[in-house]
């Protein structure tokens, strides 16, 4: 056990040891050593439970190594490493430290064989992550941190709570599948739910992703996510409900997509979107499905890394990512334009591209499985993939008209980083046979048949006229400086003004109330003092006479009721 350490230690070290590293190329250089040294460990660590740890008469399990846990760990720390490495002319210690925290408690989450490690490294991530926000050190970006952080902290407080009530159920924290029956499975979905970015707890997704640094956008595109996919597929796989949600995942974000104006936020409902299709595979549940969506994640973590890392250096040498005032750029950043084409080719999974041999799995099997409606708004949401994230982002960023910007190429490291992700999404593609190695099932599937290729490059044919007929004619909304209102409107503005008004409506009635109950009071206490106040009658001097007679009066009257009483 001793030898089989945790592998987030090594990051958690990591960070530690990079306070007494001086910056520069050094601290960068000792940036990119942690992943490449953590993604060697992965790859050699034996399948089993390698690490327990007894805290208060529980068992947890810090290291369980299963081929689904392995492959996430190595794509996790292979995206640390590109992330680092596009990020090498970084000399932010903030954004440093909190990348290798971060990235190194998504992988020790997906080691985790209970619900406890689990939620202590969910929540490491979401405290690390904030930090590439704030990072921004804008007032903004401070505002956009604090809503990510508390929804990130919700998710990981629900957690929590289901793990307890799990627990009390069953006597088990193991982290393993689960049936949707109680009370503390809901609350586990759900704060799986959260972080995969379900309709409705999406927003956080576009809130803050576009609102982080530069390098920052894409090491958060990596993780958060990405760990709630590995969570439902590890706590949730062949749950039914998650067919119907992820089909709505891949349809409802496309509308956004085409009409948002900053590509990054573009790129940010793009990864909604894919996130759907993983959703779905893990619903269906079967091998080919499971295998379907793990390779998704593998793939779209490199590809849409490549995205937006591409968008973030037209952003760095530009200031600005909004397609109104984009296009043109292929002419002084022609390699940072072909990495985006190529970024774009696999996410609209073109054959020979890393997206089409994963995608693809997911599809036939929803079709094989009987869910036709399902795969038919797959493919409706392939279609609006290849729209908005394939041929949208290049092309108002590139070649959309000439907005006259002549920016520098992209600085040296950023672009080693998208070389690298663009060769292994074209490698993957045209070979995926060491991804499918890696699967968790054993793989008996060839994505390069007839009707595959056949199918994919009419609907992608199909998807580029509709974009050339819709440009040509007008219809294509165009790129407009405004902002797009999305469901977390409801939270930052609605609730807020609905709240206020019934508040400023209670105010006025409790002013009303007290105000007159303190009239009433007055007004009593003004009677009372001219009644026994100093010129009040009761405080006057009466003759003698007067009150034997007032006397003689009360005891007549007690004599007549006592008179009643006897009779």
């Amino acid at each position: 056990m001793a030898e089989n350490f945790p592998v987030a230690f090594l990051f958690f070290a990591g960070a530690a040891l990079l306070f007494a590293i001086p910056k520069g190329n050094s601290r960068a250089i000792f940036l990119l050593a942690v992943p490449v040294a953590a993604g060697l460990y992965i790859w050699s660590l034996p399948e089993g439970d390698l690490w327990t740890a007894r805290v208060f008469n529980l068992d947890l399990e810090l290291m369980r190594v299963d081929r689904l846990s392995r492959i996430f760990a190595l794509i996790f720390a292979l995206a640390a490493f590109l992330g680092n490495l596009y990020a090498w002319h970084v000399r932010d210690r903030v954004q440093q430290v909190a990348t290798l925290l971060y990235s190194g408690s998504a992988i020790g989450a997906v080691f985790a064989g209970d619900l406890i490690t689990l939620f202590i490294y969910w929540e490491g991530t979401a405290i690390a992550s904030v930090f590439l926000i704030w990072a921004r050190r804008t007032e903004g970006a401070y505002h956009t941190g604090m809503r990510y952080l508390i929804i990130q902290v919700g998710s990981g407080v629900l957690l929590l709570a289901g793990a307890a009530l799990y627990w009390r159920e069953t006597g088990s924290l193991a982290f393993e599948a689960m049936t949707l029956g109680s009370l503390g499975t809901w609350l586990i979905f759900l704060a799986f739910g959260i972080k995969s970015a379900f309709p409705l707890l999406h927003n956080w997704l576009q809130d803050s992703y576009p609102a982080a640094t530069v390098t920052g956008t894409v090491i958060l595109s990596t993780f958060t996510t990405k760990l709630a996919i590995y969570a439902l597929a590890r706590g949730f796989a062949g749950t039914e409900i998650l067919i119907y949600i992820g089909a709505v995942m891949t349809v409802f974000p496309i509308f956004y997509a085409v009409i948002e104006n900053d590509l990054r936020r573009v790129l940010v409902y793009s990864l909604n979107n894919q996130l759907g299709f993983m959703v779905v595979g893990i619903g269906i549940g079967s091998e080919l499905a499971l295998n379907g969506a793990v390779a998704h994640a593998f793939v779209h973590i490199l590809y849409k890394g490549l995205l937006l890392m591409s968008m973030g250096a037209v952003l760095y040498r530009t200031g600005t990512a909004k397609g109104s005032e984009l296009g043109g750029l292929y002419k002084t950043m022609p390699l940072t334009m072909i990495f985006c084409v190529i970024g774009a080719a696999s996410i609209s999974s073109f054959p020979l591209f890393s997206g089409f041999v994963a995608k693809s799995m997911v599809l036939s099997d929803t079709a094989k499985e009987g869910y036709y409606i399902i795969w038919a708004a797959l493919l409706f949401a392939s279609a609006g993939v290849f729209h908005h994230s394939g041929i949208k982002i290049p092309f108002f960023a590139f070649f959309a008209h000439d907005s006259g910007k002549r920016p520098k190429e992209a600085p040296w490291n950023m672009l080693l980083a998208m070389g690298i992700g663009a060769f292994l999404s074209i490698a993957i593609g045209v070979y995926p046979a060491p991804l499918y190695a890696l699967l968790p099932y054993e793989v008996d599937y060839s994505p390069y048949s007839i009707s595959k290729v056949v199918t994919t490059l009419q609907l992608l044919l199909f998807a580029a006229l509709a974009f050339t007929v819709l440009v040509r004619t007008g219809i294509y909304p165009p790129e407009l400086r405004s902002i797009n209102l999305d469901s977390d409107w409801s939270y930052r503005m609605l609730f807020p003004r609905v709240i206020g008004a019934v508040s400023r409506a209670i105010g006025k009635i409790w002013t009303a109330m007290t105000g007159f109950a303190l009239r009433r009071v007055n007004g009593i206490i003004a009677g009372l003092y001219r009644t026994h106040g100093p010129e009040g009658p009761l405080a006057r001097v009466w003759p003698t006479g007067s009150m034997v007679l007032w006397i003689a009066i009360l005891l007549a009257a007690t004599l007549l009721i006592s008179f009643i009483d006897l009779a």
